[in-house]
C-alpha cells in the first residue's frame, strides 16, 4: 500500500495539565501508511502526546485531525492503542485468548464461539503467539504479553495502531523480534504505525518518520535526517556520539 494522502494532522497543539504546561507548538502531518517513532527524554510528554492524539488527553489549544476529522467522529476501530505492558495486571485470571478477545468484544468475555476462535488464533499465529493461545496470562513471559497486546491491537484490523514503548520490559532478542514484525505488518498491509521508543537504532531503521519530543517539537521529518548531533543536543541536551550508536548497522 503506497503512501498518499496525510491521515494525521496535528496543529498548533499545546497541552496543559493541572497548572502545568505538558506539550506546546506541536505541529506536523503524518502521510498515511507512515510509520513514526517519537523519541524524547523522560518526562518529555511523549505519553501525553500519544494519549492526546487518541483523545484520552483534550488538549489546551490546537487540534488533532485523523482523516480530516476530529477523534470522537472516528468509526470503532479505526484506531489501536497498546499501552505499556507494565500497566497490566498479570494475576488477573484470564488467558492470552481472553485478553485477544476483549479486542473484539471490546469488554470480557469467556464464552467464545468457533468463529471468533479461529480469527483469534490466526491473529495471534500472524504475531508469533500461537504457542501459547491458552495460556494463563500469569504465566506469559514479557516478550511472550507483547506479543497477545499486538494481537489483541490488531484483532479488528486498524487504520493507526499506536504504541508506548512495545520494547518495555523484554529482552533484546524478543525487542528485535517486535521491531522486525511491527515493520513488516506496517509494509504488508500498509497500517500507519507510531511508536515511542527510547531506541534511537530501532527508530532510524524500523521507521521512516521521526518526531523528537522535549515539551515542545524539536523535530519532525524522515528518520535518515533526525539524528543528527545539534537535534539530539537540542532534544537530550548532550551529544549522541557518546552513545557508540551505530546507525549504518540494523541489527
Amino acid at each position: 500500500m503506497s503512501i498518499h494522502a496525510n491521515i494525521l494532522e496535528v496543529s498548533n497543539l499545546k497541552v496543559v495539565l493541572g497548572q502545568n504546561t505538558v506539550l506546546e507548538d506541536i505541529n506536523f502531518k503524518l502521510p498515511s501508511g507512515s510509520y513514526l517513532a517519537i523519541v524524547g527524554p523522560n518526562g518529555s510528554g511523549k505519553t501525553t502526546l500519544m494519549k492526546t492524539l487518541i483523545g484520552l488527553v483534550k488538549p489546551a489549544t490546537g487540534n488533532v485531525k485523523m482523516f480530516g476529522a476530529d477523534i470522537d467522529d472516528l468509526p470503532p476501530g479505526t484506531i489501536s492503542y497498546v499501552p505499556q505492558i507494565k500497566t497490566m495486571d498479570k494475576s488477573f485470571p484470564a488467558r492470552a485468548i481472553d485478553l485477544v478477545m476483549s479486542g473484539i468484544k471490546r469488554r470480557w468475555s469467556f464464552k467464545i464461539n468457533s468463529h471468533d476462535s479461529d480469527k483469534v488464533a490466526a491473529i495471534m499465529h500472524e504475531v508469533g503467539a500461537g504457542d501459547f493461545i491458552y495460556r494463563p496470562l500469569a504465566a506469559l513471559s514479557g516478550g511472550e504479553l507483547q506479543r497477545v497486546f499486538l494481537a489483541r491491537s490488531l484483532i479488528r484490523n486498524p487504520k493507526i495502531l499506536l504504541l508506548d514503548e512495545p520494547a518495555t520490559g523484554i529482552d533484546l532478542v524478543c525487542e528485535l523480534s517486535i521491531n522486525k514484525l511491527i515493520t513488516e505488518y506496517n509494509q504488508k498491509f500498509g497500517t500507519t504505525v507510531i511508536m515511542i521508543t527510547h531506541d534511537w537504532s530501532a527508530a532510524y531503521h524500523h521507521t521512516n518518520y521521526v518526531l523528537l519530543l522535549n515539551r515542545r517539537q524539536v523535530y519532525f521529518g524522515e528518520s535518515k535526517t533526525a539524528f543528527t548531533d545539534e537535534n539530539l543536543q537540542r532534544t537530550f541536551s548532550h551529544l549522541g556520539h557518546g552513545h557508540g550508536i551505530k546507525f549504518g548497522l540494523k541489527i
